[in-house]
């Protein structure tokens, strides 16, 4: 039997408490949104118990991947000892001078929490490029732990959203599962060309720090938020 909720309401003014020199217009105000926070702290539970409860997805193709070694893997292969794995396709194909920033931001927030995820799950980043030029890229944005793989040909990509009949390149996170011995896809983010008008395409919640951190400033992010690979130094 699932134990009944606290009203949201009811919650945030048991546990709101004011901080030095609130003013009463402060604390009503905050108190208000703490209770939104709940509610949406619910929602993200429930969406993700949701997701959890998926059905098991189709079965994938006979794809290729390369190692830093240059072995040929299968995807079954980039599981390791787990029965779940999460991959990242990023834009960084070989036609690209610089990896997309945004993918880079993406990236770079995972480098050193994937020692703790990969207890439970595996995690790879693939791409079109061979693998020593993605190592180069991760080695002069100073990332050491994430695994790197090159798609071998662009199925994959054309296939799992990462790659446009025109062939633009698209990032794409998915999670597959391996029961019984075979390999199926579990979930993706399909919330492309889903935004709302006058926002950018994001996750739901978003894995970024760039955009869960600004969101909570008064600035949020503005209109310049977008990552760049390189910022002028300041003073």
């Amino acid at each position: 039997m699932t134990t009944p909720l606290q009203p949201a309401a009811e919650l945030a003014a048991a546990v709101s408490k004011p901080y030095p020199n609130d003013s009463a217009a402060y604390r009503t105000a905050r108190t208000a949104l703490l209770a939104e926070e709940i509610e949406l702290r619910r929602r993200i539970e429930r969406v993700a118990a949701q997701r959890r409860a998926l059905p098991l997805g189709g079965e994938p193709p006979a794809y290729a991947f390369k190692d830093e070694n240059g072995a040929t893997l299968a995807l079954a292969d980039l599981f390791g000892p787990h029965d779940t794995l999460v991959t990242c396709f990023w834009m960084y194909g070989p036609q690209r001078e610089r990896a997309c920033p945004m993918c880079t931001a993406f990236l770079g927030a995972p480098d050193v929490p994937v020692r703790d995820l990969s207890q439970r799950v595996a995690f790879a980043v693939l791409g079109r490029s061979p693998v020593e030029r993605q190592l180069a890229f991760a080695r002069e944005r100073g990332w050491r732990n994430l695994k790197f793989f090159m798609t071998a040909g662009d199925d994959f990509a054309r296939d799992y959203r990462g790659l446009s009949p025109e062939g633009d390149e698209w990032p794409a996170l998915d999670v597959w599962v391996k029961r019984d011995g075979r390999v199926h896809h579990f979930w993706a983010s399909e919330l492309g060309g889903t935004q709302d008008p006058e926002q950018n395409p994001r996750g739901a919640p978003d894995p970024t720090p760039l955009w869960n951190i600004l969101d909570l400033t008064p600035g949020g992010r503005g209109t310049d938020w977008y990552p760049k690979l390189a910022y002028p130094v300041k003073g």
